[in-house]
């Protein structure tokens, strides 16, 4: 059952642009996969996550292969094909396992019954050309697909570009953000974890098992979120007491950042879903704030805030070391569509500011046309506002983020210092290394 999931979870990354995540979502998602066991929902997200994580290489590998491409009428072979030879590469399956288990899925599948041979034969043939080492290590720019490696490597240059991808390769490690601060090296103790310089607690990849689990979590001590995703609320300094907005607020880490340090906080979001789950993780915290379900384009509150957070909607190519199926569901042409939202929504924002109060933007994507280029446009058209300078000591001394405009621009090739060790030179090495990549800009209206 796990690998005929992970099989249907693939194919709808492939063909439908799906979620990989969704399927596993608690409240909404695959209710046969929800019903699993732990240990076989566990290992049918296992089985997903390399399988998306290395696709770009896995069909090469198996592109090579085949006389011709498969008709679209082959159903689910392609998945099939991908996730044994994720099992075959990166899991410890044995070959014969996952050769068998392969074959007997596209028996079972009424179009991909016929490419049952095919796929015995190719994946024996890459388990003889693996033996005889005529298949290396995967290279870690195969990870992306075409379009968004060129984007990369234009924009980056090869050596960031390559830092980055290296990074994406990983398996990423379980961010925390505390409700009490203070407490960072106690939790970080307690869980067998490290604390970072900008007041998260990291633990390892693979070593923390499920959060629900873990000690603090029933107690609402901690919520999991990236460590870059908790700058933007760092970059708004002390808001207690004062009004804030949190637009597009969901799922919410941020919304309990402000809570917790005392603010007044308004959480608006389209999706009533989405904002009942904010509203349970702040009940679990133990934490409080006003929701509204509203497009946050055209909502307006009737007083003006102190400070407003606009978290945009965008692709989200940020975030591919933990999300790897978004660079197979985004598409290029997404990224100018989302723009335009973002640009509405900038604008919508700019009216909710009292004057002197601040605004900042951010988004968990690295492409210019959602980040740095709507804030010079905003700029440019409104008066009103001015650019606030980050400095480095408000982000966890993360220096090599900083633009020379003054904005912060996070990647995944970073990594924050240990909080017990701030000086340390090797920044971003070791369980220290990598965080989501974002976009943050903040800004003052002068009038």
């Amino acid at each position: 059952m796990p690998r005929r999931l992970a099989v249907g979870i693939v194919d709808g990354v492939l063909r439908e642009q799906r979620s990989a995540d969704q399927p596993f979502d608690a409240s909404d998602g695959n209710p046969v996969l929800l019903a699993l066991n732990a240990r076989d929902r566990a290992f049918t997200r296992n089985l997903v996550t390399v399988t998306v994580r290395q696709l770009g290489w896995l069909r090469r590998i198996i592109r090579t292969r085949l006389q011709k491409r498969l008709p679209p009428r082959a159903g689910t072979t392609e998945a099939i094909l991908l996730v044994a030879a994720a099992q075959i590469f990166s899991l410890r399956t044995s070959d014969h396992a996952a050769v068998d288990q392969a074959v007997r899925l596209a028996t079972e599948d009424r179009q991909a019954r016929h490419f049952s041979g095919l796929v015995n034969g190719v994946l024996r043939s890459l388990i003889r050309d693996r033996e005889a080492g005529q298949i290396g290590d995967p290279s870690p720019a195969t990870i992306l697909p075409e379009w968004l490696e060129r984007r990369w490597q234009a924009q980056f240059g090869t050596e960031i570009f390559e830092a980055i991808t290296a990074r994406l390769a990983d398996e990423p490690p379980l961010d925390l953000s505390l409700r009490n601060p203070d407490s960072l090296a106690s939790w970080a103790e307690r869980l067998g974890g490290v604390g970072l310089t900008n007041g998260t607690v990291r633990l390892a990849a693979g070593g923390a098992g499920s959060p629900e689990m873990l000690e603090g979590f029933s107690e609402g001590s901690w919520w999991v979120q990236d460590a870059a995703a908790r700058l933007p609320v760092m970059l708004m300094g002390d808001v207690a007491g004062k009004a804030v907005a949190d637009l597009a607020a969901a799922p919410g880490g941020k919304t309990a950042q402000l809570a917790a340090a005392g603010a007044q906080v308004t959480a608006v979001d389209r999706s009533a879903p989405r904002l009942d789950r904010l509203r349970s993780n702040l009940k679990r915290l133990g934490l409080v704030a006003e929701t509204r379900v509203a497009d946050v384009t055209e909502w307006r509150s009737e007083t003006q805030f102190d400070a407003v957070l606009l978290d945009a909607p965008c692709s989200a190519t940020g975030t591919l070391r933990r999300h790897p199926d978004i660079a197979w569901t985004r598409r290029e042409t997404d990224i100018a569509a989302l723009a335009e939202i973002q640009t509405r929504l900038l604008d919508n924002a700019t009216q909710m500011v009292r004057p002197g109060g601040q605004l900042v933007y951010a988004t968990c994507s690295l492409e210019p046309q959602e980040g740095r280029d709507q804030i010079e446009r905003l700029l440019k058209s409104n008066t009103d506002f001015e650019r606030v300078p980050v400095r480095a000591d408000e982000i966890g001394g993360l220096a090599p983020a900083l633009t020379e405009k003054g904005d912060a621009q996070t990647r995944p090739d970073l990594g924050f210092a240990l909080a017990d060790r701030p000086s340390n030179k090797e920044i971003g090495d070791g369980i220290a290394a990598g965080m989501d990549g974002f976009f943050i800009a903040r800004l003052r209206r002068t009038s």
